[in-house]
């Protein structure tokens, strides 16, 4: 399952570790903890992905130190073993960007058991096993931050989004009841709730016409998709000391599609 490799020299940042890293917003999050030298933990059910991912962070921060673990988040005993290893490797954890996650759109009518576990599977028990395993390590070494890549629709609710929705609002419940339980613990837990954000799987939607991004965009009061590094920067920031104050809040970055109740 573990999969290990340096770069050209070790940082002495944070250990950081992300899930659903090989793509996306979690492969942008990890470019920008590696621009802060921080020490990198790699997740991702997909390994070429990881690898793709681990040889482009090499190429560009060659003096930041990553490592790769395969391991699907919906699988508890897989996670304690990727979590084991990270522990191994490092030695510590301090920051979990818990990003893994799917989409699920389908009419709730015709919506199968299936696809409703699958859902609460990724969505919210894996995030709940990554947080248990990571604040067992912050438990050990005094502390970190948490931070769960949520979504707009776990504030707010769509149709056809049933599964989505029940596991997005459950990671939004976690975070708060994990803050409140780890608080003195010295561990941070904070929701990141993205609205619409252009990435590759969201291009091949539009692409597809199963999305369509001009009525987003005219849906939201900015009048744009957000971009990956939209929501990165609410990540850094969540997991910076600028943010020692914050826990327990689900920050939004949707462009105010959830503020807006006109269209």
């Amino acid at each position: 399952m573990a999969n290990s490799k340096e770069g050209a020299g070790a940082s002495a940042g944070r250990v950081v570790m992300c899930t659903g890293a090989a793509q996306g917003i979690g492969r942008a999050m990890l470019n920008a903890f590696a621009a802060q030298g921080e020490r990198l933990a790699l997740l991702d059910i997909d390994a070429d992905g990881l690898a793709a991912a681990q040889s482009e962070l090499q190429r560009d921060y060659p003096d930041v130190e990553t490592f790769c673990v395969t391991a699907s988040v919906a699988d508890d005993v897989q996670v304690a073993q990727a979590f084991d290893a990270v522990r191994a490797h490092y030695g510590r954890l301090d920051v979990l960007l818990n990003n893994a996650g799917i989409s699920m759109n389908r009419p709730s009518l015709e919506l199968t058991p299936a696809d409703w576990r699958r859902a609460i599977d990724i969505d919210l028990s894996g995030v709940f096993y990554c947080c248990q395993q990571a604040g067992r390590s912050m438990q050990a070494t005094g502390g970190g931050v948490i931070i769960n890549t949520a979504s707009m629709y776990g504030v707010v609710a769509a149709p056809e989004r049933a599964a989505y929705c029940a596991a997005k609002a459950g990671v939004v419940a976690l975070s708060k009841s994990l803050a409140v339980e780890w608080a003195e613990l010295g561990i941070r837990v904070n929701a990141l709730c993205p609205g619409y954000i252009r990435t590759a799987l969201v291009d091949s939607l539009i692409e597809r016409g199963a999305l369509d991004a001009q009525r987003i965009s005219a849906r939201t009061p900015m009048g744009r998709l957000g971009t990956p590094e939209d929501v990165v920067a609410v990540a850094c920031f969540l997991a910076s000391d600028a943010a020692a104050f914050v826990t327990g809040h689900a920050m939004l970055a949707d462009g105010g599609w959830t503020a807006n109740g006109y269209m």
